[in-house]
């Protein structure tokens, strides 16, 4: 097969990228056919083919709705055990307990199972586990807290699906359990009453891109029909999607099929502010446009996190179930609060650990193509940011390892064909690691004292030549080529149909061919702001978010007044009652 020219003869980029167009000649002509039967222009046919959006399923696309996109709930394995189980016990009013994880997607699923259960007059208990003290998943102490208030049953929610220790004391002490979760399950699952998730390894029911949130919502809508028939006033599952949509976007699952009808939907819900917490959040987040899916990402995500990361743990769903504006107002100040303490700590820990990493990559004869980091008193809660900001600055795998007290827990993040999970669980086995797993693109470990170097080494040896090949294949993918006076709000609006965006279902690459940085500086917090005239004359600003100091940033900096090929997305800014286009620059190339 041979390969296709590079897009705009760009065979190495200032990141070391090449850039390819993303449609191959059967992906133009299906833009082709998508733009002539539907009327839509170019541009728009070549995202939706550039998406694997076919003529025939466009129309769908283009409008997601959730009557189209929910199946039958009873599809997943034990649903209708767990929908049963849950409906004897709304009529019988018992004590429910729902036991959560720390992060988004717990929040917002415990959120959404509690708020439910509020609307027929139950006051479930939440319990979520302090990241530091107690860990992931249900554990034995917390479970006989929950009986001792009188739970009879036991719901865990974005975990529980490992927990066979606990689960199993639960049962013990007379607790019926259920299970609603999303992650990888072993052969052997604990023996409880129902386990939902559709990633356990006998459940067909092809869901498994789902988010916890939406598992348990998809529970909900089979326990409202199993309700319905005895005259109960229901809850409005629909006004709930907005937790759907949050928890979606921030666990960054793919966004097709039923996901991207949550999300669509529960945006729409998002923007009549309507639950105080979030409203509150968007304000303390000075989020002044209706919330679109990157603000649920970067913004109010980040600040729910904040609360499992560094504070108390179950501020996020105590926020998302306030009823009173003042409570939530009086919350979501603290959860910014902790986000800012985050930023703080993380930017501290971020200098230690780039430090370290340029340590090890200038050791010619020694180049690591996995990067492992350490640091005396990093916030265990935080490694998995840094391990972020290093893959994305160094285009390598990169684990962060927080060392606390002899303890050395730690989270890896990857890049696409390095499978970082399953290097972890071979260190379980080969007895460098005490425990660990993960999936594709993230992990985490926990390691024996002194055993970061063996745990480096290993990596490097079972990953690096997967990471090597990585790198060397890493291409831009290019939806699009325009001029900076196509880039107008209209033009972008329109773009944003094939949206919302996210993990599979990408926003646009436009390539920008020989505009002029007319200017270039650096801002404070490390971005870098240009201004571009294309050969027409038209002006138009472009940010490159946290590039200071970095090849991006050095890149545009060095190429102050110089004719340039950029690419990058396009968003609308809002501010000041004014709408303008704001261009965000993933990479630069010079002009051939």
């Amino acid at each position: 097969m041979i390969a296709k020219p590079p897009f705009l003869k760009v065979g190495r980029s200032a990141l070391q990228r090449r850039w390819a167009d993303r449609l191959d000649a059967e992906g133009a002509r299906r833009a082709e056919a998508i733009a002539g039967t539907h009327g839509l222009s170019n541009t728009l046919a070549r995202i939706l083919a550039g998406r694997g959006v076919e003529v025939t399923n466009t129309a769908d696309f283009l409008e997601p709705r959730l009557k189209n996109a929910m199946p039958d709930p009873s599809v997943m394995v034990d649903a209708d055990r767990a929908i049963a189980r849950l409906a004897q016990a709304i009529r019988a009013r018992e004590s429910i307990a729902i036991f959560g994880d720390y992060d988004v997607d717990g929040a917002c699923s415990a959120a959404l199972l509690a708020g439910y259960l509020r609307v027929f007059g139950l006051r479930p208990l939440i319990h979520i586990p302090d990241r530091l003290t107690e860990g992931y998943g249900p554990n034995s102490e917390a479970i006989r807290g929950l009986k001792v208030e009188g739970a009879s049953l036991l719901v865990c929610v974005d975990c529980g699906t490992s927990g066979h220790g606990p689960l199993g004391e639960a049962k013990a002490l007379g607790m019926d359990v259920i299970v609603l979760d999303h992650h990888q399950a072993p052969v052997e699952l604990p023996a409880i009453d129902a386990l939902v998730n559709p990633n356990r390894q006998d459940d067909l029911s092809g869901l498994g891109h789902l988010c916890a949130a939406g598992v348990v919502f998809l529970l909900l809508a089979g326990l409202n029909r199993a309700l319905r028939s005895e005259g109960q006033t229901l809850p409005d599952l629909i006004a709930m999607l907005d937790l759907v949509a949050l928890a979606t976007i921030a666990d960054v699952v793919p966004l097709t099929g039923l996901n991207r009808a949550y999300v669509a939907q529960g945006l729409k819900i998002m923007r009549q502010r309507e639950r105080p917490g979030l409203a509150a959040l968007a304000d303390v987040a000075r989020l002044d446009a209706a919330p679109e899916a990157w603000h649920l990402g970067y913004l109010i995500g980040p600040r729910i996190n904040a609360g499992g990361r560094i504070g108390d743990a179950a501020l996020g769903a105590r926020l998302l179930l306030a009823e009173n504006p003042h409570e939530a107002r009086r919350i979501a100040e603290t959860l910014d609060g902790l986000n800012r303490e985050r930023q703080a700590v993380e930017e501290a820990m971020l200098m230690e650990a780039e430090a370290q990493a340029l340590q090890q990559l200038g050791m010619q004869e020694q180049d690591r193509d996995i990067l492992v980091v350490a640091g005396e008193g990093w916030h265990p809660g935080i490694v998995g940011i840094i391990a972020g900001r290093l893959k994305e600055r160094f285009r390598r795998p990169a684990f962060a390892i927080a060392a606390n007290e002899g303890a050395l827990t730690g989270s890896g993040r990857s890049m696409a064909g390095v499978d970082l999970g399953a290097g972890v669980r071979a260190a379980v086995e080969a007895g460098l690691a005490i425990k660990g797993g993960g999936h594709l693109m993230a992990a985490g470990v926990t390691l024996p004292p002194g055993g970061v170097a063996a745990f480096a080494e290993f990596l490097e040896t079972t990953l690096g030549e997967a990471a090597r090949l990585a790198r060397a294949d890493d291409t831009l993918l290019i939806d699009a080529a325009l001029s900076a006076e196509s880039l107008t709000p209209d033009f972008v609006t329109t773009m944003a149909k094939a949206g919302p965006f996210g993990q599979g279902n990408p926003e646009p690459v436009f390539a920008l061919p020989a505009h002029r940085l007319a200017d270039v500086m650096e801002l404070k917090g490390g971005h870098i702001k240009a201004v571009l005239l294309s050969s027409g004359g038209a002006r138009l600003e472009a940010m490159a978010f946290r590039a200071g100091g970095k090849p991006l940033g050095e890149a545009l900096l060095a190429a102050r007044g110089e004719t340039v090929h950029l690419a990058g997305t396009a968003s609308l800014d809002h501010w000041g009652g004014r709408t303008k286009v704001s261009f965000r620059v993933m990479d630069i190339a010079r002009v051939s």
